[in-house]
């Protein structure tokens, strides 16, 4: 599957030449206007009848301490914001439109709905398995598998360690999880859920030895952010082939997250508190003006570990070659 990747990089484009690949896509349905969404939705059926997911972000909590944390934060980003010439952004809570993002996908009845951040109330998943759609929910630790039993959802989303952007669990700890082999085999132990595993793939040979490890699918997502049809900005394109190591921060949005390494990272990740959205909303002047002017220190580079392995090649033609390259592992 092509994983969602919220903020640019998933388009249309990506999913719907993914889709003719092979693959399934997912659109990733956070930080849209509910109308654009719709607009997406149509488009992608415009161009393929194949099925395909989408992903929402549910509402994180929203706790007394977060906006005081973030203007600490913030003071502590001024100087750095204002050599750059930018005023930063002011902190407060939203949660992305969820309920009018929810009406719109029992509406549209995609294959898949996936959630991430939070979880969704058991009345919507009713509503959304009522109209034919799977729902699926994230998890990064093997404990919050009952938890996703008992909401009653189809399946779920192993995202190991490897992951680039945003930790999509339930519950931000801040502390080093497993590896996405790991975390497969320690929820199949636990479930007998579908669970489709994300983190670091970037081969078909990746994903075959997670398959072998006891996912049911796998999900790609930084393997495609150098396809044309990817929403990537340039500054992120080059900085994927050209930078190593990556790190899991919460300086740029609040939230754990597996970026490329950069003075952003390395100068703030100490200072920066557990409080989503509310960093987001501070930091996203400073980040737009680092994507458009292309100074790569001021961006959020999401990216997984096998970054370096990347390959520019059309999307319909990666996914062909992923499926290959997979058909042959299990030849062997």
């Amino acid at each position: 599957m092509l994983a969602p990747m919220a903020g640019g990089p998933s388009t249309v484009e990506l999913a719907a030449a993914v889709a003719d690949g092979g693959m399934v896509p997912f659109l990733a349905g956070a930080y849209l206007a509910p109308d654009r969404l719709r607009a997406d939705l149509v488009a992608l059926r415009e161009r393929t009848s194949e099925p395909f997911g989408v992903n929402v972000f549910a509402p994180s909590p929203d706790l007394p301490s977060m906006r005081q944390d973030a203007l600490a934060y913030a003071a502590s980003l001024a100087p750095w914001a204002a050599a750059a010439g930018v005023e930063l952004g002011t902190p407060r809570y939203d949660d992305d439109a969820f309920a009018a993002k929810v009406d719109l996908l029992v509406e549209a009845a995609p294959a898949l709905v996936s959630f991430a951040f939070g979880w969704p109330p058991a009345e919507v998943v009713t509503r959304l398995q009522a109209v034919g759609t799977e729902v699926w929910v994230t998890v990064n630790e093997p404990s919050e598998v009952e938890w996703a039993e008992t909401l009653g959802v189809d399946g779920l989303v192993a995202q190991g360690w490897e992951a680039g952007g945003h930790r999509g669990g339930p519950v931000d700890t801040g502390a080093v999880q497993l590896g996405v082999a790991e975390l497969v085999a320690a929820v199949t132990a636990r479930t007998t859920l579908p669970v489709l595993a994300a983190g670091g793939v970037m081969t078909g040979g990746d994903a075959a030895a997670l398959l072998r490890a006891g996912a049911g699918a796998v999900a790609l997502g930084t393997a495609f952010l150098g396809c044309p049809e990817a929403g990537t900005a340039p500054v992120h394109r080059h900085a994927l082939t050209h930078r190593r190591g990556t790190t899991v921060t919460r300086a740029l949005t609040g939230r754990s997250a597996r970026a490329l390494v950069t003075t952003w990272t390395e100068l703030f990740t100490e200072a920066a508190p557990a409080a989503y959205p509310h960093v987001h909303h501070v930091t996203a002047p400073l980040r737009a003006h680092g994507k458009a002017t292309g100074e790569a220190e001021l961006v959020h580079l999401w990216a997984g570990t096998g970054h370096e392995r990347l390959r520019t090649l059309p999307a319909a033609e990666l996914a062909r070659l992923l499926l290959d390259e997979l058909a042959q592992d299990k030849s062997r």
